[in-house]
């Protein structure tokens, strides 16, 4: 697979976890899981916006520039970091809130999809292709984590959404 094509998919898996989270946003009535599912829809959002400059500069220019992709999602490490913590001092106690379980599991199985995507481009794209995807590697792991997370603490520790030690903003 080429650079043009790699992002041409790109932009379909990113799409589909888009609509996802836009579709979650709109079925849950549950503030804080919107909050949750609106802050994930703007980071895919800014990934769609990313890739679609990334395939206007390869279209006019037969190369991309690899620019900075931020993110608001700590990584993987400082999300399973402050979930650690957390369990040190919190106590499981059930939930039920079925409807957003099934959103999150549906979301983490997106991004795992797409997560796994760009691992591959990784492996097989040339230099400026590898720099690029590294990055949503490193991005889409931290997304994987949030919600998995999220899924963790509606099946075993029973807070929603909202934990205050742990905090979807990076300082």
């Amino acid at each position: 697979m080429n650079l043009e094509n790699a992002i041409q998919v790109a932009l379909k898996y990113e799409g589909g976890v888009h609509r996802i989270y836009l579709e979650a946003m709109e079925k849950t009535s549950d503030n804080s899981a919107k909050r949750i599912f609106e802050q994930l829809c703007r980071e895919e959002r800014s990934h769609l916006a990313y890739l679609r400059e990334r395939l206007d500069e390869w279209h006019k220019e037969g190369k991309i520039h690899v620019k900075k992709l931020g993110t608001s999602i700590p990584t993987r490490a400082a999300i399973e970091k402050s979930l650690k913590d957390l369990g040190k001092t919190v106590k499981p106690k059930p939930t039920r809130q079925l409807l957003e379980l099934k959103l999150l599991r549906q979301a983490l199985a997106a991004e795992v999809k797409t997560s796994t995507f760009f691992k591959k481009m990784v492996q097989t794209l040339d230099a400026e292709g590898q720099q690029m995807f590294r990055r949503f590697v490193e991005i889409e792991e931290g997304h994987e984590a949030i919600v998995q997370a999220e899924i963790d603490s509606m099946t075993n520790m029973g807070f929603w959404f909202d934990t205050p030690e742990f905090r979807l903003e990076m300082e």
